[in-house]
Formats: structure tokens, sequence, C-alpha cells
């Protein structure tokens, strides 16, 4: 039978332990992409639009690999709440089976799609056009390593086991700092590949990863154990996967793609603000790679005790959770506004690039508390399994973005500072409604516990 440490003792003690490797692996995700900002961004700012603009559509895949990560996460976490081992193993193999098929789909096509794929953002550069497109190829190339890490990793987390994960990635971040600038500037008999070697360089790191994850699986008879992944398909938990999953993927995608609007209006002042954006975003991820580390530790605690029928846990893990995020999102905020200059100029340090950064980051330094909120929250509505009200939530303000960014920008004394203000100020309704909104499901789950009326969740 399968036993679980955050079902019993300290939640706080539970959480932080679960926390610090989830956390540990976010920074080591984030740190994957600004290492490469940093190396590329010494080649300038046009090469930073090509891979920011390609990276797009890698951001896009996350969206795909949610459908089967968040599945992955809430079935194994609730499963081992109830300690029914064959379950997890269940979901294991499904979310595992959906990601081999979704990575191999998704990287075709954006092999045979990168024309049209590239041309939309309407660069007007023909450099950083054929930039992108060559990042772009290569990227997909090693789309089922980008694919398959995450969900080893989920499994390990919704397991609670967060420490394997943690320790696999963080030997593909040292791969990645040691390639990034051999391949970028070349060495030796090794030639400058520029954008290319970036390209190479994460996904010989992935590819690092993930052989690292097949070797702890071979070796972890409990979660991975007569799989037989080519011999069967479970219909049902894969139905419930998709299921789980779907409004989260749902929410990702368009997301990505509301994104990619914004970078289109952005790209009428030019390439630089476009390789603004994408490092901002980078730098920013300090706050949000944080709270997505206490959202999936928080998604695993919050999954587990309710498969064990713990709600006073989880209410009290929630609480926890929520003030020591906010220390984030309060850091992060005076951070921002504080040290913009000195945190964006260790990537770009073109004139026009460096003073468009200080203003970006400090707009959005008004909405990390907020972001935090939201983003954590999310990971609480997850492992109730209630994947619907984060997504909708976060579709309805991230599709308002694109009309405010509009509207915003055409004001003469904002221009492109109205963009930056539509994305702080959207962040700020989320956090807002979805804290108070997952606080009245708490609040009710808790009345029905007393009324001892509560049944097991099915998803």
């Amino acid at each position: 039978m399968v036993r679980s440490s955050l079902t019993e003792g300290s939640i706080s003690k539970a959480l932080i332990k679960l926390a610090l490797p989830i956390m540990g692996t976010s920074f080591v995700q984030m740190a994957y992409n600004l290492t490469d900002m940093m190396w590329v961004g010494r080649l300038g700012s046009l090469s930073v639009a090509a891979v920011g603009t390609a990276g797009f559509f890698t951001w896009f895949a996350m969206a795909l690999i949610f459908i089967s990560k968040i599945g992955a996460e809430v079935g194994v976490a609730q499963s081992v709440g109830r300690e029914d081992i064959e379950s997890v193993k269940k979901y294991v193999k499904s979310a595992i089976q959906i990601n081999v098929v979704l990575a191999l789909i998704y990287g075709s096509v954006l092999i045979l799609l990168r024309n049209p794929l590239i041309d939309f953002f309407n660069l007007g550069n023909q450099d950083v056009i054929d930039k992108a497109k060559s990042y772009l190829i290569i990227i997909a190339c090693g789309m089922i390593f980008s694919f398959m890490n995450p969900i080893f990793t989920a499994i390990f987390n919704g397991y609670g086991n967060s420490k394997i994960p943690f320790a696999i990635n963080t030997v593909g971040l040292i791969t990645n700092m040691i390639l990034d600038p051999l391949l970028i500037f070349g060495v030796g008999p090794l030639p400058a590949l520029g954008v290319k070697g970036a390209a190479l360089a994460t996904v010989f790191s992935q590819l690092v990863v993930c052989s690292l994850f097949i070797y702890f699986i071979k070796n972890n008879r409990v979660l991975f154990s007569n799989l037989n992944l080519f011999k069967s398909i479970d219909r049902v938990k894969i139905k419930e996967i998709m299921t789980l999953g779907l409004p989260v993927a749902l929410q990702n995608g368009l997301f990505t793609i509301f994104a990619m609007f914004i970078a289109k209006i952005v790209a009428q002042w030019g390439p630089t603000p476009v390789a603004v954006q994408r490092v901002g975003s980078q730098i920013e991820a300090i706050s949000w790679m944080t709270a997505s580390g206490f959202a999936t530790a928080l998604s695993a605690f919050t999954g587990q005790n309710f498969g064990a029928k713990k709600m006073d846990r989880i209410y009290k893990g929630y609480f926890s959770a929520i003030l020591l995020v906010s220390v984030v999102g309060i850091f992060a905020t005076v951070l921002f506004i504080f040290g913009g200059k000195q945190i964006f100029a260790l990537f770009l340090s073109e004139e026009e690039a460096l003073r468009l950064g200080i203003v970006y980051l400090r707009i959005l330094a008004y909405s990390q508390l907020f972001m935090c909120l939201e983003i954590t929250t999310s990971g609480g509505f997850n492992g109730l399994g209630k994947t619907i009200p984060p997504s909708i939530v976060g579709i309805v303000f991230n599709f308002l973005r694109i009309p405010a960014a509009i509207i915003l920008s055409s004001i003469d004394s904002l221009g492109l500072d109205g963009v930056w203000w539509s994305i702080s100020m959207s962040s700020v309704f989320k956090g807002i409604i979805l804290t108070t909104w997952f606080v009245i499901v708490l609040s009710r789950q808790q009345s029905k516990i007393k009324d001892q009326s509560l049944q097991p969740l099915k998803i």
C-alpha cells in the first residue's frame, strides 16, 4: 500500500519540504531561459527578438503538456491519498502515452509550418526572421524531450517526491550553462553558431534530463513497474486525465495566443520593444516561477489530503502557502521598482532597450503580489480536481489584455507603456477574483465536512 507524509504531521513542514525542491526545479527552468537570454543578449537585441519570437511556440507547447501534466499530478496525488497503488500506475502510464503522441505531432507541425508561424509576427527584419526559423526547427526536433521531462516531474511531485526532479533538472541546467557559451560563440574547433547554438544547447540539455529520468524510472518499482506502454490503452484513465487537464491546457494555449497578439501590438514600435518584453518576462519569472513551485506543492498536498478526506489540512495548508508566497510577491515588487535598472542591464546593454526595460519592470512590479496569489490558488483548485475556475478567470482576463492594450497604447501620454499596464492590471484582477473564489469553495467544503456529506471526488 502507498503511504504519504503529506497527509500527516506538521502542515507547514510538509508543505515547505515538498515546495522547496519544486521551487528549486522551477528556478532551474527559469535559469535555463535566463542563461539563454544572457548569452543570446550578447549577440544583440535582434537575436533576442528572434529567440523570443520562436519562443512563443515552445511556450505554446506547455499548453499541450498541461493536458497530461495536471491529470498526472492530481490523479497520482489523490490515488496516493487513497493508498491505491494500482490507480497510481494507471495514471502514470496514461499520462506518458498522451505526451508521447502530442510531442511527435506538435514537433512535426512546427517544422512543416515554420514559415507561416514566424511570418505571423510581421517582424520586418529578414535577419530576425531567418534566425527565428532556424531556432524553431532545432527546438522542434527535440520536442519529445521537452514534453516528457515535465510529465516525469509531475508524476514524482504528485507522489510526494520532489527531490528527484530537482536533482535531475539541476544537472540539465549545469549542462545548458556549459554548452551555451561554447555553442553560441564557439571555442577551439567548435564554430560560433549564434542563435542555433542556443537551441542546440537547450535540446541536448533536455536530452540529458530525459535520460536521467529514464534511469531513475527503471529503478522505481512502485510507480513505473509493469507499465507496458505500447501494449494497451486505458481509455477511462485517459478520459479522466483529459477532463482534468484540458481546461488548464486551454487556458495556457489561449494565454500564448493572446500573448502573440500582444507581441504583434508591441512590434509596431520595432524589434527592440519585442526583445525588452522577452527579457522582461524572463526576469519576471523570479516571482511567477516561485509561485508556480508553491502551486505545484499545494496541488500535491491538496490532492493527497483530499483523497484522504482531510479538509482541515487543506484549509490550513492553503493559507500557509498564501502567506509564504505573499512574501515572494512583495519582494519582487520592491526589487523591480528599485533594482530594475541593475537587473535589466545584465541582459541588454543598449541604451534604448535598457530605458524601456526599466519602465517595463516598474509597471509590472505592481502586479507581482496578485500574480503570485493567482498562481498559487490555481494549484489549490487543481488539487481538488476543480480545474475549471482558474481557467475561466485566466482566459477572460488574459483576453481582455488585447483590447485594453489597444485602447491604452492609443493614448498619447502612454503609448507603449499602455501595453504594459494592460498586462499588469489584468494580473491584479485575476489575483483578487480567483483568491476570493477559492476561499468560498473552501468554506463550502468545510461545511460539507461538518455535515458529514462530503463524497470522494471522481476524476
